[in-house]
């Protein structure tokens, strides 16, 4: 089953919050079969269900082994990309 997986990372490290983002999204690209989307407010996964949750508990382990930090996830089913809208505010 495909899913969607909209996450944002917050390690509460001040110095080191960039460069732990970064390199949690560089380690999430090597998955193969998963598809990253980044944006200024999350970042998208793309993959099957297993694959998709298995790199993202993987690597927020790395993490909280490290530091510690925040993951706010979503998780839908299919491939929900974002397309633009006709609502306009």
């Amino acid at each position: 089953m495909q899913v969607t997986l909209e996450i944002s990372l917050y390690p509460l490290d001040a110095d080191n919050y960039a460069e732990a983002v970064l390199q949690f999204l560089a380690q999430l690209k090597q998955y193969e079969g998963l598809q990253i989307e980044t944006n200024g407010m999350s970042t998208q996964v793309f993959g099957e269900y297993e694959t998709a949750m298995a790199a993202v508990q993987t690597e927020m382990k790395k993490i909280y082994e490290k530091e510690q930090a925040i993951l706010v996830m979503k998780v839908a089913r299919g491939a929900l990309r974002y397309r633009g809208s006709d609502l306009a505010s």
